[in-house]
């Protein structure tokens, strides 16, 4: 690798000390969605699947800007995870 192809990979990285309020209003999202897009296919949740795993979400009343109030977490990293279940205590996926 050299220099200029090590730069383009340090660019590329995302500080993951951050704490989402410390990062420019709506570049938390772009983040998630990066994370989300370059997930490896095999630990992946198919297209079809990862979207009746959002509907899932938003039919849940623990649903409360774009987190889980079970777990805390962002459901639509969650979801993206095929091995990931619903923490919810209806086991909606």
């Amino acid at each position: 690798m050299d220099m200029q192809e090590a730069e383009t990979d340090e660019q590329r990285r995302v500080c993951k000390k951050c704490l989402l309020r410390d990062m420019k209003e709506g570049e938390y999202f772009k983040n998630m969605y990066e994370y989300i897009d370059s997930l490896d296919p095999e630990i992946k949740t198919p297209g079809e699947q990862y979207e009746e795993r959002l509907a899932a979400c938003r039919e849940c009343g623990l649903l409360m800007n774009g987190m889980c109030r079970v777990c805390g977490c962002f459901v639509e990293m969650r979801a993206a995870v095929v091995k990931n279940r619903c923490p919810g205590p209806e086991k909606r996926w």
